[in-house]
């Protein structure tokens, strides 16, 4: 029986309540417990589908109980990991965690070294074939969260579809937006909803993880696609600050980042997920 457990966004919001009175009791048989199983939060792909690889074929050889919990958002794994009901977190990358340990005054740390892979965000639609097809006043379904917002809108700039005011970075919203010569029109839902949003727009922006679950290959179905060379979104594995050194931490993060995991990556997605080591 597989020991993965999913949580809906739903599940979590009824018992955040009960989190901030459960980490004030005993650590024993919780995630604190370094005697335990090392309990990491993931949404299921591909971070799930690689946490169950290491679990199946490399954690008991380095002598490492590790316990998957899938999660179906963006948001419960930080919160999960900040009130100490998983060990860690895979799910993310630097610009998303910065901006939530801003606005959420979390202090969640990456693990050093233990940048696992990309999924290139990619452009998909079901009513044209390339983005020349664009037509004037379509509209572009785009993440809402602040820092996937920004990466869609530079993955449009980038294939010449508008123009981002200068030095915007991370944050770029369509505020921001310069110049536009199609009038394109921008969607904004929860990054999960965008597949579903596919038949209803001209194109959508789809994060790596949602596409691969819709059966998207952004290496075989996109518009455009980004590039992996220099790209600063590698998903990485993230502790509460201070709990870099807990040893299951670094076991898992050498696993994560051994060839092993790396040939794993290779062969199964095809070039819809990237080793980033």
């Amino acid at each position: 029986m597989r020991n993965t457990i999913k949580i809906t966004a739903a599940v979590l919001a009824t018992g955040a309540l009960t989190l901030g009175l459960t980490a004030c009791g005993s650590d024993k048989g919780s995630a604190a417990d370094k005697d335990g199983p090392l309990i990491v939060a993931a949404t299921p792909t591909p971070q799930g589908e690689i946490l169950e690889y290491v679990k199946k074929n490399l954690a008991k050889k380095a002598d490492l109980d590790l316990e998957v919990k899938e999660f179906t958002d963006y948001v419960t794994p930080n919160t999960a990991v900040q009130q100490g009901e998983v060990s860690a977190n895979y799910f993310q990358h630097k610009p998303y965690l910065d901006d939530f340990n801003k606005k959420n005054k979390t202090d969640i740390v990456p693990v050093p070294g233990a940048t696992v892979h990309l999924e290139p965000l990619g452009v998909y639609s079901k009513k044209i074939k390339k983005l020349d097809d664009l037509k004037k006043g379509a509209t572009v379904a785009v993440p809402n969260d602040t820092t996937n917002e920004a990466r869609a809108l530079k993955l449009l700039a980038d294939n010449g579809l508008l123009k981002l005011k200068e030095g915007v970075g991370f944050a770029a919203t369509p505020k921001d937006v310069v110049s536009n010569p199609l009038d394109l029109k921008f969607k904004e839902l929860e990054a999960a909803q965008l597949p579903r949003s596919i038949n209803d727009v001209d194109a959508a922006v789809i994060n790596g993880n949602y596409a691969l679950e819709a059966d998207l290959n952004p290496a075989k179905n996109a518009l455009a696609a980004e590039k992996a060379k220099g790209n600063p979104y590698g998903n990485f594995l993230a502790v509460k600050k201070g709990q870099e050194n807990d040893p299951r931490v670094k076991k898992l993060a050498k696993l994560l980042t051994s060839p092993e995991v790396k040939k794993f990556i290779d062969d199964k997605y095809d070039g819809a997920v990237v080793a980033a080591f």
